[in-house]
C-alpha cells in the first residue's frame, strides 16, 4: 500500500480531528493498493466515527481499513482477516 502524496497532507493538519473532518478534507485522495486504488473516504467510511489525535493515528486506521484490493491472492489462507463490513466465504462441512 502506498499513501502517495496523501502521506504528507496529514502532517500539515491541526489535531484532534474526527473521521468526518478527515473525509471532508482528504476523502478524495487516492491510496494505491496491490490490486487497484481506494480513496481515503472509502477506507475511513468503513471504520466508523472516531477522533484522531495525531497524523500517525490516521495512517494506522488507513492501513487497517483497506479492502481486499490490498492483498495479492484473496482467500489464499484461512488465517486472513476480512475487511470491516465484509463477510468472508461460507464455511463448508465435509
Amino acid at each position: 500500500m502506498r499513501l502517495n502524496a496523501t502521506n504528507d497532507v496529514f502532517d500539515d493538519s491541526q489535531y484532534p480531528k474526527t473521521t468526518s473532518e478527515i473525509i471532508n478534507e482528504y476523502g478524495d485522495n487516492e491510496i494505491t493498493l496491490e490490486n487497484g486504488t481506494e480513496t481515503v473516504g472509502e477506507i475511513l467510511g468503513r471504520l466508523g466515527e472516531e477522533t484522531f489525535e495525531t497524523p500517525e493515528a490516521v495512517r494506522e486506521s488507513l492501513f487497517s481499513g483497506v479492502s481486499h484490493k490490498a492483498i495479492g491472492r484473496r482467500f489464499y489462507s484461512d488465517r486472513d482477516q476480512y475487511t470491516p463490513g465484509e463477510h468472508g466465504p461460507q464455511q463448508v462441512s465435509f
